[in-house]
């Protein structure tokens, strides 16, 4: 995938290395840099610890127009909603489309100064412009938090898996599991008289319904099964029953 992040004019130091962290949390290599106030390789490592393969592949431009120059989709970020009026996307949909479009070009995220944002004519060079929902009278987020809320959106948009999956995956409970799982929760609820002032049946109906909503795997059927047991087993140990 071909896709650079683009911050034009940045004028803090610090908000280069948050962006350069969340592009390292996020699996994006890809950072252009154009004509900032301030840059120090060393010092953005400092705050970004292990940001090193990101910061070798950095490009500095003199001008926005030569930083984009070879991208073939443009997305601009501004929190003015009212002046971006054409092509507005929001982030999941922003994400798609430049994941999309990176996977036939060059695409590009570009984020203004932290004073002022892009202008219109910054704008008129971008396809489409991202707008982050927020509270109106709060349209707080910095560079860093905006960012991050977009790069987690690509990384979700490639196709990343953000959770760990379990290393052994059991297989789902066989209906004869799940019958074996009924009848020893019935003894289970009986053991304790349960159905003293009850319905039997429709308590087990309910028990089958719970069940069989979330599906269950072998494993957490063989628990449930070997708690009901020890239920009678115990009240026998203790001469209940």
């Amino acid at each position: 995938m071909s896709l650079v992040v683009v911050l034009h004019r940045t004028q803090d130091l610090v908000n280069i290395a948050s962006v350069v962290r969340a592009m390292k949390n996020f699996e994006l290599r890809d950072l252009r840099l154009v004509a900032p106030e301030e840059y120090d390789p060393r010092r953005i490592e400092g705050i970004a610890h292990g940001s090193g393969d990101v910061l070798k592949r950095v490009a500095m431009f003199e001008d926005l127009d030569r930083a984009l120059a070879d991208c073939s989709f443009v997305v601009g970020m501004t929190a003015r909603q009212r002046t971006a009026k054409r092509n507005v996307l929001r982030p999941r949909d922003a994400a798609v489309e430049l994941v999309r479009a990176a996977a036939d070009g060059r695409a590009a995220l570009v984020l203004g100064p932290e004073d002022r944002g892009l202008t219109n004519e910054e704008l008129d060079r971008c396809h489409c412009s991202l707008v982050i929902p927020s509270n109106p009278e709060y349209a707080a987020l910095n560079i860093a938090n905006a960012f991050t809320v977009v790069a987690y959106e690509l990384y979700l948009a490639r196709g990343e898996q953000p959770f760990k999956t379990p290393r052994r995956a059991a297989e789902l409970a066989t209906q004869e599991q799940l019958e074996q799982i009924f009848e020893d929760a019935r003894a289970a609820l009986d053991a304790i008289d349960f159905f003293k002032t009850r319905n039997p049946a429709s308590i087990m109906r309910t028990v089958r319904g719970v069940v069989h909503r979330t599906p269950l795997d072998a494993r957490e059927a063989k628990l449930l099964r070997a708690m009901c047991i020890e239920v009678v087993r115990y009240l026998e140990r203790v001469g209940v029953r």
